[in-house]
């Protein structure tokens, strides 16, 4: 048995709860992990909301968490590569606020012995959304990016991987936050009304694409901007494309993606970005922390 935070309606934080349930059982390509560390992300708070319920409707009891780091407890008859003991750090589909998961051996990647149990939990499913992002914009040396919500999860990792690929950023952010974002290398600015005519005083030569990590207007000064969506893409935003032909996409999640982020994490060109810390049982109060769109780096729930 294990604890693991489920909601039985959508609604408000306080839908979520923490309950027992028996350990799935463990398929020859399997791996179980004892979960050390679990990322929060707003689409989870959204997904509790009800608000992707056209796209994809819960089965209640429902859960969520796409991202985790822990401990291997128990591996499959087929598994190869892992053993008990071994820390790893791991992507899923909506199993990751928990104790224990059962995940494919396949969405594992070993986690370096001096990362901590936060971060290894926080990198899988933003550090791959914005790696994803870039590949899809081509983003390459001498482009000139904007990042919308450049302090955020997605945005801090794209931030960093833009920069490392060459590339000139323009984060916005609120202004407590410049600082932070000149730190990882990105040119401040404030969002808001008149944003176009501030990123225009920045980069005389104008942007050559952007990244929508927040939604709503954000796109529409991208649009402005670039004179186009061609080279626009929202990871938040459901309807800007049929709105304004801003295209959204997904994560192509793979061991092979999250492992190029660990040997960045390694070799001291990724900074994981950690926020606030929860305990599991204060999933709720991570939610709402989460859904006040200010918070700086990733939400965490820490099970020990």
């Amino acid at each position: 048995m294990a604890r693991a935070v489920v909601f039985s309606e959508y609604g408000e934080p306080e839908v979520l709860r923490l309950v027992e349930v028996e350990d799935a059982p463990l398929a020859p390509h399997e791996i179980r992990i004892r979960v050390k560390a679990a990322g929060v992300q707003p689409f989870d708070a959204a997904y509790r909301r009800g608000i992707f319920a056209q796209y994809q409707q819960a089965v209640f009891p429902a859960r969520l968490g796409n991202e985790v780091a822990g401990v291997v407890d128990a591996v499959g008859s087929d598994v190869t590569g892992f053993v008990a003991g071994d820390r790893v750090i791991a992507f899923m589909d909506a199993l990751g606020y928990a104790e224990a998961v059962v995940v494919p051996a396949a969405n594992a990647v070993h986690m370096p012995a001096t990362m901590p149990w936060a971060e290894g939990g926080v990198l899988s499913a933003s550090g791959q959304t914005a790696d994803t992002a870039l590949d899809a914009l081509a983003i390459a040396a001498g482009d000139r990016l904007l990042i919308h919500a450049a302090a955020g999860g997605v945005g801090s990792f794209a931030t960093q991987l833009a920069v490392a690929r060459g590339a000139t950023v323009v984060g916005t952010a609120s202004a407590r936050n410049h600082g932070y974002l000149a730190d990882l290398g990105a040119i401040p600015v404030a969002y808001g009304p008149g944003l176009a005519d501030r990123v225009r005083e920045l980069v005389p030569d104008g942007i050559t694409a952007s990244l929508d990590c927040i939604g709503g207007e954000a796109n529409d000064v991208a649009v402005e901007l670039l004179g186009g969506p061609d080279r626009a893409i929202t990871v938040a935003d459901w309807q800007a494309e049929s709105r304004i032909g801003v295209r959204r996409i997904g994560t192509d999640r793979s061991a092979v993606r999250l492992s190029d982020l660990v040997s960045l994490y390694e070799k001291g060109r990724l900074v994981v970005p950690v926020g606030k810390q929860f305990a599991l049982d204060e999933a709720a109060h991570a939610h709402r922390e989460i859904e006040t769109g200010h918070a700086r780096g990733k939400i965490v729930l820490v099970t020990s």
